[in-house]
């Protein structure tokens, strides 16, 4: 039987199916996971933290749990955690969340096309004041960025580390923040074995350590 909670939200166009993955590495590890589906295009950004905020607080409301967000995901889960009147989770994992505006989003949003394809939530990344206006988690939180993104004269990134669609830099939420760097695209980053396993492992503290308290 289960023991403890962990929720998954993945990205921008993406699927839970990116992280399905990490969910069995967690499930091997006793946790009982549960994911998080929206669609940009078609649901509007309140909409979506508001589902995602009741799902934390029924996961609240039946004992310690963490959350993992990729990309956007960190982002929503950012936004629907200050709303929720439950406990917070006991750790928060953030896998190429940008924390900042992130300046590819700021390039990309004078094209129209892109922010139809992303919908209101996607847009919210390029906007600095939606950045300015997230509240800061309130539970211990981890973050993780790649690196294995272009840098030098004719990336936009120039010699700054990032993972081809967020900078290391971009996912701090505070800039004394200490990230993990690991040598993996954006895209890549929910299935990669060394990610996988700082998730498992932080996770798994976290919530040890809340169940060795409940006790």
């Amino acid at each position: 039987m289960a023991r403890t909670q962990v929720l998954l939200v993945h990205g921008l166009w993406r699927t839970p199916i990116c992280m399905l993955g990490l969910g069995r590495r967690l499930r091997a590890d006793g946790h009982a996971v549960r994911q998080f589906a929206y669609l940009t295009i078609a649901e509007s950004y309140d909409r979506i933290v508001t589902r995602l905020a009741a799902q934390l607080t029924s996961m609240a409301a039946a004992g310690p749990y963490a959350v993992v967000g990729y990309s956007l995901g960190g982002v929503l889960l950012r936004d629907a955690l200050s709303r929720i009147d439950g406990p917070q989770p006991v750790h928060f994992v953030m896998m190429g969340t940008p924390n900042r505006a992130p300046l590819l989003a700021r390039r990309l949003a004078v094209f129209a096309p892109f922010n139809w394809a992303v919908g209101e939530g996607g847009s919210k990344l390029s906007q600095e004041e939606f950045f300015r206006d997230l509240p800061r988690p309130c539970c211990p939180y981890t973050l993780i960025a790649g690196t294995r993104g272009p840098v030098g004269r004719l990336s936009p990134f120039l010699d700054a580390a990032n993972d081809g669609i967020v900078a290391v830099d971009e996912t701090r939420v505070c800039d004394d923040d200490p990230v993990i760097e690991v040598p993996v695209t954006h895209a890549f980053l929910p299935n990669a074995s060394a990610v996988q396993s700082v998730v498992a492992e932080r996770v798994a503290r976290a919530l040890d350590s809340a169940t060795r308290q409940g006790a």
